[in-house]
């Protein structure tokens, strides 16, 4: 019923008359000669198809030139290079679906080779350019390994990868080594600066020696500056350091002279003590015993050859008493150690800012006399926090070189204005912990940032000042439309009662002011008060008669489930309310989302009612098909009975299958209209076949006994003739005759029997047969008279000589009945009489007698 729901355009009918015109067509001699010379070409490209071996150029003309997909098909197989597949992927576009698709996959796949094979001789070039590089870094390696992991590169291009690769971790390996051997070295000299020994000089020269090829190595430019500038420090502390102590065992060798040393060995001395504490006591001050006081409160000890050489030129002081610390100095004392060992435990967990800290108090920290190991310690300290703050510092301006540059990188990177705002705050904040952690930046490298940073915000500082100026001219829209719905206040629809109009407006100020934009926070709070205020002011009255309208609605969706599903008149009410449904939603529109709510309800509602008739159809459906089945079977059932035995019991059987079909019939109840004439017309010709059947047998068998009773009666009358005569009469002759006939009906046989019997009885005796005789013609004109009466009642035409005595007849006839007021008796009972009547007939009055017996006696 619905299949026009799913046919597509092209598709053919299912006419089988169009469909056997369209086969018959090409069924004639010219239709023949085509497929043969269709199948002649096809078996020709497709031995051209598998010939091909290879051939790309054959095969691109084969694919154009075939008419055949799977010919194409298989040519394709053997185009291969890209401006063949482009050329058949374009000409077979929107032909060949299957040929076009294996050529854009081949094409797809020779671009992504060819894409890939870009990406690797890009990341070759890269990576002979970090090899040709002097300052080779890991992280450029790593990102140049990054890339190369998602490349699949060909194998010749892999193996000049794998090459410049390690190439470039040799080098890598090459600057570990060189900047590990560089430490190695420094703690060396720190070491033989802080224990100078007898061969110190031999292992000074040789230090001094290898740093000169440190310098000169390949990798030396990507030594740290500060670790170079350290180790020159070292080198000359550690030169210092030998001096001094070669002074010092000279001074205390036996051999050494008494008298002053050269003027140029206290310098020395002094040069290199100085040199030993420029940490820790960068400007001394002498002590009262003769010791020199760091700013921080470490004691330094002046060499005792710095006193004999000042005695030569002022006068020996006699000798001071030993100092003995207080428990004010031991407390000092304590206090001073217990920040050393706070500075200490920050550097160790790599805290330089706090560990700076510390050193700073330590510095402003009044103590007393230190020990020459808490001296040492906290030259040790001072020397680690320096070593580390260089560090800190070089890796902090690498960091800060990182920072210009990719905040230089951020406006080529087209990012959105809020991420750029973001990362140029992250950036500064970024630079302001590194000035923490690391030390002050150098000015220019400040300047430079500040530039980068300034020029990448500025497309973000217009878009927000834009936004700005967006949010103002939102903020003065919203403050128009506050004003016109107090505008609407004073001259309100409410008070013409537009409700449709008012909800319109409401609907459109609404919807304008969802499509206002961002407002400042400061004023969209306010403008939000005041509109939704101005709102509920105007909208009070629609509310209310919103409420109303709502009740009316629920009232519509109970009136829907009261409906009777069965009642004929519920389809016509059902349309009504609709209609009510969708007058009431014209004239005021509810909520969106009620006017939704109630329409799902009432459409529920409806749904239901026609669901339950829909059920209810359905069922009474099911039911006349199956008062349909059951009736096809009734009329099946006649059609298809058949019966047997004599034409009795064939009537007797024929008259039971008619009563029962025909209680089976009214036992049923309607059937679909579509098949109610069909199948009253099949049961009304079953019964009518059957009826028919039972009539023929009737007949037949009422002609038999017509036939029966015809020859009894003329037996009979033929008996009665005899006697009339004077010949002889054979009674065992003529009872023969009788029972050779065959029986006749209960009535009719015996009256017909009684009459013949009295004829063979009166036969016996001559006196009683002249007396029969007598009577039978005496009887004559009573069996005119009946025979005549019984006309009459049969409608059966007497004659035109018995005329004048039919009309006297019919007088009498009708005078009796009207006199007598009884009812008179039937055809078939005056006809026995007149069968039981012995009388002499004549020919004409014996042929009337089998007519009205055809008329009157057969029916009785």
């Amino acid at each position: 019923m619905f299949e026009f729901l799913f046919r597509r355009p092209g598709d053919k009918g299912a006419d089988p008359q169009a469909g056997g015109a369209d086969q018959g067509a090409p069924a004639g001699a010219g239709g023949v000669d085509a497929q043969a010379d269709a199948a002649a070409r096809r078996a020709a490209q497709v031995e051209a198809a598998r010939g091909l071996a290879g051939n790309e150029a054959a095969a691109v003309e084969l694919i154009l030139q075939s008419e055949f997909a799977d010919v194409r098909l298989a040519a394709a197989e053997h185009v291969v290079s890209q401006p063949m597949l482009e050329r058949v992927q374009t000409a077979v576009r929107n032909t060949d679906r299957r040929v076009a698709k294996l050529m854009q996959g081949r094409l797809d796949a020779i671009r992504h080779r060819q894409g890939e094979q870009r990406q690797a001789e890009l990341s070759i070039a890269t990576a002979q350019r970090l090899l040709a590089d002097e300052k080779l870094t890991p992280n450029q390696v790593a990102d140049l390994d990054r890339l190369w992991k998602v490349i699949a590169a060909p194998d010749e291009l892999a193996a000049q990868f794998a090459e410049l690769r390690n190439a470039l971790g040799a080098r890598l390996e090459a600057q570990v080594t060189l900047q590990r051997t560089v430490i190695d070295a420094l703690a060396a000299v720190r070491r033989l600066a802080a224990e100078p020994g007898d061969d110190g000089a031999v292992e000074l020269e040789r230090l001094s020696a290898e740093h000169a090829q440190h310098r000169a190595a390949p990798e030396h430019a990507t030594l740290p500056r500060h670790l170079l500038n350290d180790f020159d420090a070292a080198l000359a502390q550690a030169g210092a350091a030998l001096a001094a102590h070669a002074q010092r065992v000279a001074a205390a060798s036996p051999a050494a002279p008494a008298t002053a040393p050269a003027p140029d060995a206290p310098a020395a001395s002094a040069s290199g003590a100085q040199a030993g504490q420029t940490e820790s006591a960068p400007d001394g001050e002498p002590s009262a015993d003769g010791a020199e006081v760091g700013q921080g409160g470490a004691a330094v000890a002046v060499p005792a050859d710095r006193s004999a050489a000042e005695g030569d030129a002022a006068p020996a002081r006699p000798p001071r008493e030993k100092h003995k610390p207080t428990p004010a100095d031991k407390e000092a004392n304590a206090r001073f150690m217990a920040l050393v060992d706070a500075m200490e435990a920050a550097l160790e967990q790599g805290q330089l800012h706090t560990a700076g800290e510390h050193d700073k108090t330590l510095k402003e920290t009044k103590t007393g006399r230190l020990t020459p190991q808490q001296s040492e310690r906290l030259a040790h300290i001072r020397a680690e926090l320096k070593r580390l703050s260089a560090w800190a510092r070089w890796g902090g301006n690498v960091s800060r070189e990182e920072m210009v540059h990719a905040v230089e990188e951020l406006p080529a990177q087209s990012l959105p204005m809020s991420e750029l705002a973001k990362k140029v705050s992250t950036m500064r904040e970024r630079w302001k912990a590194l000035d923490s952690v690391s030390g002050p930046a150098p000015k220019s490298l400040w300047e430079k940032f500040d530039a980068a940073c300034t020029a990448a915000y500025a497309p973000a500082a217009a878009h927000f000042k834009h936004l700005a100026d967006e949010r103002h001219a939102n903020a003065a829209k919203a403050q128009a439309m506050v004003d016109e719905v107090h505008a609407l206040i004073a001259d309100s629809p409410a008070a013409r009662e537009d409700w449709r109009a008012l909800a319109s407006v409401s609907q459109r100020l609404r919807q304008a002011w969802s499509r206002l934009g961002t407002i400042d926070r400061k004023d969209k709070k306010k403008l939000d008060s005041a509109f939704g205020k101005a709102m509920e002011t105007l909208m009070a009255p629609l509310e209310e008669q919103r409420r109303i309208e709502v009740a009316r609605r629920e009232q519509l969706i109970e009136e829907v489930y009261k409906l009777d599903p069965a009642d004929r008149h519920t389809v016509d009410t059902l349309r009504g309310l609709q209609e009510s449904w969708q007058g009431h939603a014209k004239a005021l529109p509810l909520e969106r989302k009620q006017e939704q709510a109630l329409w799902q309800k009432f459409r529920t509602a409806c749904d239901t009612i026609f669901a339950k008739r829909k059920e209810s159809a359905h069922a009474a459906d099911h039911e006349r098909k199956a008062h349909l089945h059951a009736r096809e079977a009734i009329c099946a059932g006649l059609e298809g009975a058949t019966f047997e035995g004599d034409d009795k019991v064939q009537l007797a059987a024929i008259a039971k299958t008619l009563k029962d079909a025909a209680a089976a019939w009214h036992a049923t109840g309607a059937v679909p209209r579509a098949a109610e004439q069909r199948i009253e017309a099949r049961y009304r010709a079953a019964v009518g076949h059957l009826q028919s059947q039972a009539d023929a047998i009737r007949k037949r068998a009422g002609t038999a006994q017509a036939n029966a009773m015809r020859d009894k009666l003329r037996l009979v009358q033929a008996l009665e003739g005899a006697l009339a005569s004077t010949g002889g009469i054979d009674a065992d002759d003529w009872s023969s005759r009788w029972a050779a006939l065959p029986p006749l009906p209960a009535d009719y046989e015996r009256i017909l029997r009684a009459r013949f019997d009295a004829a063979l009885k009166a036969s016996a005796d001559p006196s009683a047969r002249s007396a029969y005789a007598a009577t039978l013609e005496a009887n004559r004109a009573r069996v005119l008279s009946e025979v005549l009466r019984l006309e009459i009642l049969a409608g059966i035409d007497s004659g035109a000589e018995f005329a004048r005595d039919r009309l006297k007849m019919q007088v009498e006839v009708l005078q009796s009945s009207l006199k007598s007021g009884q009812k008179p008796a039937s055809q078939a009972a005056q006809f026995q009489a007149l069968c039981a009547l012995p009388a002499s007939v004549d020919d004409r009055t014996a042929s009337r007698i089998e007519q009205l017996f055809r008329r009157v006696g057969a029916g009785g």
